[in-house]
């Protein structure tokens, strides 16, 4: 790996006590453990027991620097930060007066979920990676198993969502860009087609 560097970056150097491949620990790959006495089934990591990562690939990868906000983004283009926020901030007006809507919200104040929205949101457009730095991966559809996303549910969000797109005042191609987005994105939440099912 690190030859592999070299003759793509001339000025690349393997970290300080970095093993074959460039990597820390002496391994040419950090998913590959480094070559050593398996711990015993007592011991955390322990082979055979189910969800447990071994010893060597626990220890978690330095998080990167937060990326500033890229200039030409489609973030930036539509004004930002003031834009995401006139959106999710007029979206979370609707839920709050949409029943159905609410009940799939179970915090009191919508606040942190409006929050969580624009971050992501942000983020997805060029904006600051702020949504990972703080909750790590969006793992959008993991994080909506436990609600019943059904096609009505779906179709709700997506009526509220529109709403507050329309009233951003984005130039026609960008609000097209955006809501082509939110549709796909809405449509590949839909996780029941049972109401109450979850």
């Amino acid at each position: 790996m690190a030859d592999l560097l070299a003759t793509a970056d001339p000025g690349f150097r393997p970290a300080r006590g970095a093993g074959p491949g460039g990597y820390p620990g002496g391994v040419s790959d950090p998913a590959i453990p480094a070559p050593g006495p398996e711990p015993r089934a007592s011991e955390p990591g322990a082979p055979g027991r189910l969800g447990v990562v071994p010893t060597q690939l626990r220890q978690a990868a330095p998080r990167p620097a937060r990326r500033p906000a890229r200039e030409d983004s489609f973030w930036a283009q539509v004004g930002g930060t003031a834009t995401f926020t006139k959106i999710t901030k007029r979206f979370y007006e609707q839920v709050a007066d949409d029943p159905v809507m609410r009940e799939m919200y179970p915090e009191e104040d919508l606040g942190p979920a409006e929050e969580r929205l624009r971050l992501f949101l942000e983020q997805y457009w060029g904006g600051p990676t702020t949504y990972s730095d703080t909750r790590g991966h969006p793992r959008l559809r993991m994080r909506h198993v436990p609600y019943a996303v059904t096609p009505a549910a779906r179709d709700r969000w997506l009526a509220c969502m529109r709403v507050a797109v329309r009233d951003a005042g984005l130039a026609p191609l960008h609000e097209a860009t955006l809501w082509d987005y939110l549709e796909r994105a809405a449509h590949s939440l839909v996780n029941t087609f049972e109401e109450g099912d979850r």
